[in-house]
């Protein structure tokens, strides 16, 4: 996985990124520091194509994981570090209110509850969602099963706490649920690389589609 520096950007980015990189230390299971600097490029390139803030932007996938509540006893703590990081570094209040919604909004399992987003903010979304697709998706449903104690298939026909589940219950509505074109184009050639493995994988297995 590349752990390379964003590229050279407002200093308040490069700060608040040496203190992700500190926290996230050691956190891995598909949502380590290689996951938030991946949304990072894809957001920069979503940005590129759609407009918006690319402070706010930077700033809110570099905090949106910081706290994930896998790491933190079940409790999201995204948005309460995203405040303490930013206010610690003098960021402008407004600034630091934007990016802590965003970071508060964007998850799949806050589902309905969440907040209407800015664009900044449906930018940081499809992001994010674009990483858990393509052969990068593959490979973080495999290693949260991992760390987790999921396994990938199960031969006795059981799919809701599989790798394969997730696939169906999670991953294959993501690219309907982005929220921009440029987004989208993004992600049909990822999920279609992930249905063709699948066909490979249950090819070999010898078994059915799930």
């Amino acid at each position: 996985m590349n752990h390379a520096p964003a590229s050279p950007s407002h200093p308040l980015v490069e700060q608040t990124e040496a203190i992700v990189r500190q926290r996230m230390a050691g956190q891995q299971a598909g949502h380590g520091i290689d996951h938030v600097l991946r949304v990072l490029q894809s957001a920069r390139e979503i940005q590129r194509h759609v407009g918006g803030d690319p402070l706010t932007i930077d700033l809110a996938v570099l905090l949106h994981d910081v706290g994930d509540a896998k790491f933190h006893d079940g409790v999201e703590r995204s948005e309460e570090f995203a405040r303490e990081i930013l206010g610690e570094l003098g960021a402008d209040e407004t600034l630091v209110e934007h990016v802590a919604h965003i970071v508060n909004n964007i998850s799949f399992r806050k589902g309905d509850a969440a907040e209407p987003l800015t664009l900044e903010g449906k930018i940081v979304q499809d992001a994010d969602r674009l990483d858990a697709l393509g052969a990068i998706g593959i490979v973080r449903t495999i290693e949260y099963g991992a760390a987790f104690g999921q396994p990938f298939y199960s031969h006795d026909g059981e799919t809701s706490k599989t790798g394969v589940g997730h696939f169906h219950d999670k991953l294959f509505k993501l690219k309907d649920l982005l929220n921009t074109d440029a987004a989208r184009q993004m992600a049909e050639q990822r999920e279609q690389f992930m249905h063709a493995f699948l066909e490979q994988f249950f090819s070999e297995c010898g078994t059915g589609s799930r």
